[in-house]
């Protein structure tokens, strides 16, 4: 239901301010999970709970210092019913972020992929369904495929879907899930597609927090084919933001397509973090191209701004970068566990 000021009606009220609410937030030890519990204790007064299943991408340590009585960490995977239905009961609504979210992995070895990405999300579906518990589904702009280089479009909310990878493919199933239990079942849920984040608490396999740990650790950054490859970067705070708005005041069925238009390719990111780091612009080394490595992601998030008023803070992709930096640099104790594994991985994959 939506009220006459076009805000959606959470559990029989609305709550800007998230009074009465109870948030269940599965994949709340990832990273972007863990940014969205974080603005969640630190932006509203919702009792917040985590569902992880606690992979080698969670991390307890992201979710320290939080306050006891408004966080509690549950245990769990979500494709498992019945703890998926224990930890849905008695909340206000469910923000979905778990998944298998790293490209590399899915191409060598897809099943963890679609028994979380595509299994799970049915599970949890059934779950909101039995217990008519607002949904919100996170999910990512790379179910669209990519755009040309020199393509003056960006995806929008009408963008056909054409993922490329076990990952892509997995999350855009998931998000037909959700569009059908909306539809044949009634749920009330809303769909948002995100372009890359980055920021604190990121795990190192990823890209950017990569070459940041490298150039702390020594090691040249290493960089994928060219580095021609554009993607279009938003600060996970950003994202949490774009989130809570569209739970609170999006129209039920409907996407949203959140980004903050900061597309840069990867050679300048690496550029960028080098300069940024008192590093020459061309320390880095060039590594094999990953199969099937798509071109630009490019976000027009206008919808989610004139419906909603959402607008993006950190439009400074530099600042943004130098605080992540000194995150991670005052943040090893963090980070260092998951180093040596990671790099091995890569090692391995021949990059």
């Amino acid at each position: 239901m939506t009220l006459p000021d076009g805000t959606a009606e959470l559990g029989g009220t609305a709550h800007p301010s998230g009074s009465g609410q109870r948030i269940l937030v599965t994949g709340g030890a990832g990273f972007i999970g863990s940014a969205f519990v974080h603005h969640l204790v630190e932006h509203t007064d919702a009792q917040v709970t985590v569902l992880d299943k606690f992979t080698y991408a969670a991390n307890e340590a992201s979710l320290a210092g939080l306050p006891a009585g408004r966080v509690t960490v549950l245990r769990g995977d979500v494709a498992d019913a019945a703890a998926a239905d224990a930890a849905v009961a008695g909340h206000t609504a469910v923000v979905h972020y778990a998944a298998e979210s790293h490209n590399d992995n899915s191409l060598h070895g897809p099943r963890p992929f679609v028994d979380t990405n595509l299994v799970g999300t049915y599970t949890l579906l059934e779950a909101v369904r039995k217990h008519e518990v607002r949904y919100h589904h996170i999910s990512t702009d790379e179910v669209y495929g990519d755009l040309e280089l020199d393509d003056p479009r960006r995806f929008t909310e009408t963008t056909p879907y054409n993922p490329s990878s076990p990952y892509s493919s997995t999350k855009a199933g998931s998000d037909l899930l959700v569009r059908a239990w909306v539809r044949s079942f009634g749920i009330r849920a809303t769909i948002s597609n995100c372009s890359n984040n980055y920021g604190p608490r990121q795990h190192v396999e990823k890209f950017i927090p990569r070459q940041i740990t490298n150039i702390l650790d020594g090691v040249r950054p290493r960089l994928y084919g060219t580095g021609r490859n554009v993607r279009d970067w938003i600060h996970a705070e950003d994202h949490s933001s774009a989130v809570w708005t569209i739970l609170n005041r999006g129209r039920l069925g409907e996407t949203y397509l959140i980004g903050a238009d900061g597309e840069r390719d990867n050679l300048t990111v690496i550029q960028d973090l080098l300069e940024l780091m008192g590093r020459p612009r061309d320390a880095f080394d060039q590594v094999t191209d990953r199969p099937g490595h798509d071109l630009r992601y490019a976000i027009d998030s206008t919808k989610l701004r004139t419906e909603l008023g959402w607008l993006p803070k950190f439009t400074d992709f530099q600042a943004g970068l130098q605080e992540t930096i000194g995150w991670y640099r005052d943040n090893e104790p963090w980070w260092r566990p998951q180093k040596a594994a990671t790099e091995a991985r890569y090692r391995q994959q021949g990059q």
